[in-house]
């Protein structure tokens, strides 16, 4: 399980984060939806190291990791996949997919875990495609891309923040179908999205983070019907 308990961490003076805590099992998606500042991405960069908590704990299998480098937490099975591209531009597709074999078990099942992300996304899987330089790829491409990197090390866990963002509306339907498919292959998600309606509808559980706090938490389906969520977030 990773999870994290009473989790505060902000920027400088200011506290973005108040005692989040939330976990993420294993066979599960688990979504952290909310609005524009109330804290998601500030969430699982925290968890990632890339920002020091100012209290509470982050831990992996029980274990706090909150005191850890990114690098070391990487290589415990985290994978996280930013909101924006995060492709190396300059690097072939194949180059940037190779970058994550950073195990011993990713390095031996290469081959493997590379058919398995061609199936997951035939539009970067051609040959032409693999010898393309990362950053004349289309948006859609470079999202695509960067998950199919994180999948490459072989991840206990893949956090996914707003992978739809900026997406065209047929390749957020192809995305979620994807993630939808990478949680059957057995790989934990904790998903922070925007896009509620389509969150709530594949996550079995979710949080809602409101200004640094969670105030609800439940199934998918269970928020999704709750009014608050229904007004505030799916417009209806």
């Amino acid at each position: 399980m990773l999870e994290t308990k009473n989790l505060g961490v902000g920027y400088g003076h200011l506290q973005v984060v108040h005692e989040v805590s939330l976990a993420i099992g294993e066979g599960e998606i688990v979504a952290l939806v909310g609005g524009n500042g109330a804290g998601k991405t500030t969430t699982l960069r925290a968890i990632l190291g890339l920002l020091s908590p100012w209290e509470g704990e982050v831990l992996l299998g029980g274990q706090p990791i909150q005191n850890l480098k990114t690098p070391e937490i990487v290589t415990l099975g985290l994978a996280y996949v930013p909101e924006h591209k995060s492709v190396f531009p300059k690097m072939t597709v194949m180059e940037n997919l190779e970058l994550a074999l950073n195990s011993n078990e990713a390095k031996e099942k290469k081959r493997e875990t590379l058919a398995e992300v061609f199936e997951l996304f035939p539009r970067i899987s051609s040959a032409d495609k693999l010898k393309q330089f990362a950053g004349t790829l289309s948006g859609g491409e470079q999202r695509m891309l960067v998950i199919a990197r994180a999948l490459m090390s072989r991840p206990r866990f893949i956090l996914l923040d707003e992978p739809s963002l900026g997406l065209a509306p047929r390749l957020v339907t192809d995305l979620f179908k994807a993630i939808e498919e990478i949680h059957a292959g057995g790989v934990p998600i904790l998903l922070v999205e925007q896009n509620v309606t389509m969150a709530l509808r594949i996550a079995d559980r979710a949080y809602v983070l409101e200004q640094g706090r969670i105030v609800l938490e439940g199934t998918g389906q269970e928020l999704s019907e709750m009014p608050h969520i229904r007004e505030a977030y799916l417009g209806i």
